[in-house]
């Protein structure tokens, strides 16, 4: 298999695993959607790490399958393409992207699909489609746009660049730069520190940004509004405030 799911405390890394480089082919992309879902449907993951090992994140999609595949073919595949992608953004648990190396094209947009990005000081990001003769195509056009902004993600489109990661942190476009022989041990805790938080309530957070992001501000309110009056009804509310009001803040112990 070119992609795991192993679980240690709460954390479920989802791991690349096809040497040399990761190219994301079409078994490694049916491969990571099956085991988004199952992170997604499994109680016993309450946070996910995206890993593609050492050495390398992902270098992008395997181009000697994608130069033979025609219009008809790519029409069809298209959309499973960024269904497999989609599904890793759509796990309602954080989720952090632990970027070593290259994560180029379909890589990168995969980094864009966690909440997170830890990158190795060895990082080189960029979406070099574009030097292809085609565009991102796994949702790189728009969640690359709405992380760094437009003008930022047409410079990198545009001209297929690769930024390192002083550069990338820059841009907004990874969150924390380490060592690089640090990347998954700081992913993982930051995961794992997550994973001992309210599970509800933190996929209420979740779902609150990422939608509001997509709609207008009263909208957004109305969403943020109803899960905010939903948690109410939650275990994790009452151990929260219960514990908050005994021993003060940050002490809750959640189920």
């Amino acid at each position: 298999m070119t992609v795991h799911l192993e679980v240690a405390e709460g954390v479920g890394t989802l791991r690349l695993d096809r040497p040399p480089m990761n190219a994301l082919d079409v078994a490694t992309q049916d491969r990571l959607k099956e085991l988004a879902e199952e992170a997604t449907r499994r109680d016993d993951v309450r946070a996910v790490v995206v890993y593609g090992g050492e050495k390398v994140f992902a270098a992008g999609a395997d181009i000697k399958e994608m130069q033979a595949m025609d219009h008809a073919a790519m029409v069809t595949r298209a959309r499973d393409l960024q269904d497999s992608f989609s599904a890793v953004a759509r796990i309602p648990k954080p989720v952090v992207a632990a970027v070593t190396g290259y994560a180029l094209g379909g890589g990168c947009e995969l980094a864009l699909c966690a909440d997170y990005r830890i990158a190795g000081d060895n990082a080189k990001l960029g979406q070099p489609e574009i030097l292809l003769g085609v565009i991102p195509g796994a949702g790189g056009t728009q969640r690359l746009s709405r992380l760094i902004g437009p003008s930022r993600a047409k410079d990198l489109i545009f001209t297929g660049r690769m930024v390192k990661a002083d550069e990338a942190l820059s841009l907004g476009l990874v969150d924390r730069v380490v060592p690089a022989a640090d990347v998954y041990t700081e992913a993982h805790a930051w995961a794992a520190k997550l994973a001992q938080g309210p599970a509800i309530a933190l996929r209420a957070a979740k779902e609150s940004i990422d939608a509001g992001l997509e709609t207008d501000l009263e909208t957004g309110l109305a969403i943020e509004r109803n899960w905010f009056a939903g948690l109410f009804a939650t275990e994790d509310r009452e151990i929260g405030m219960r514990s908050f009001v005994a021993e003060g803040p940050g002490k809750a112990k959640f189920l």
